[in-house]
């Protein structure tokens, strides 16, 4: 891994610190992007100290099209060479009914979700087609398997990245460049919080009585996809807690 650079989109927390942390660890050139300026310079001063592993860094709103471009127009040299994709950004606002939840929530998810994740993927693509090598691993989510009340857009733009993920890989089809999709179920991360705009007690109801996936489950599983052999594409993986049996269904006897 040591000769691979990789590019985290939603660094700061969740599946993307905990990727970032991975690949860090094994000696990866990282490219770390997040909302929160401060958690990224925490986490390149503690990649530092630790593995001796000193990640490029910068905060930028990935739902402007302009600052992406600005963004990766500005990559130092030394990591232009874009190896791996993570396409992690993402988030959910609100539990409300369709008829009664904010067209501003719906605008910034379809914007951190859908937009960001083509933005971003777009600039990198040229480089890896040119060089016939690359791999992009987008995160989506066991909602673009299905659908519930109070959630539709947010399973709407899960479903959205299942299926560009599927168009990707067959636009790319005939190069060595690979696409995988994984999408968890119920992971302990930030997301909660931030759907339940920072009502604690909220957030935590949804992981009570289950033992859901952590961060580092689905970091290891982005390995997983990155060291299958050349000839082998994970084209989808979906992971779930034990205590998840679907998109609606879990036991929380725990």
């Amino acid at each position: 891994m040591k000769d691979k650079t990789v590019l985290i989109t939603g660094a700061t927390s969740g599946i993307g610190e905990a990727s970032a942390r991975k690949f860090a660890s094994l000696g990866a050139k990282l490219i770390l992007c997040g909302r929160r300026l401060e958690r990224l310079k925490k986490l390149s001063i503690e990649f530092k100290e630790l593995y001796n592993n000193d990640p490029y860094y910068l905060s930028f709103d990935i739902t402007k099209k302009n600052d992406v471009e600005k963004f990766y127009e500005n990559i130092p040299h030394a990591y232009k060479d874009i190896d791996i994709l993570i396409n992690n950004a993402g988030l959910a606002l609100g539990l409300e009914k369709m008829q009664e939840a904010s067209i501003i929530d719906w605008e910034t998810m379809i914007a951190t979700n859908i937009n960001g994740l083509l933005y971003i993927t777009r600039l990198v693509l040229p480089n890896m087609i040119n060089k016939n090598s690359g791999h992009i691993i987008n995160i989506g989510s066991i909602a673009g398997h299905g659908v519930y009340s109070k959630g539709v857009v947010y399973c709407g733009t899960k479903h959205a990245i299942r299926t560009l993920s599927q168009g990707l890989r067959m636009d790319l089809c005939g190069t060595k460049i690979k696409v995988s999709l994984i999408e968890p179920g119920i992971v302990q991360t930030e997301f909660s919080l931030v759907r339940n705009r920072g009502n604690a007690e909220a957030a935590e109801n949804t992981y009570k009585g289950i033992v859901p996936l952590l961060p580092q489950d689905i970091a290891e599983a982005i390995l997983y996809c990155i060291n299958s052999p050349m000839h082998i594409n994970i084209d989808q993986l979906v992971i779930m807690p034990l205590d998840q049996a679907s998109l609606t269904m879990s036991n929380r006897s725990q």
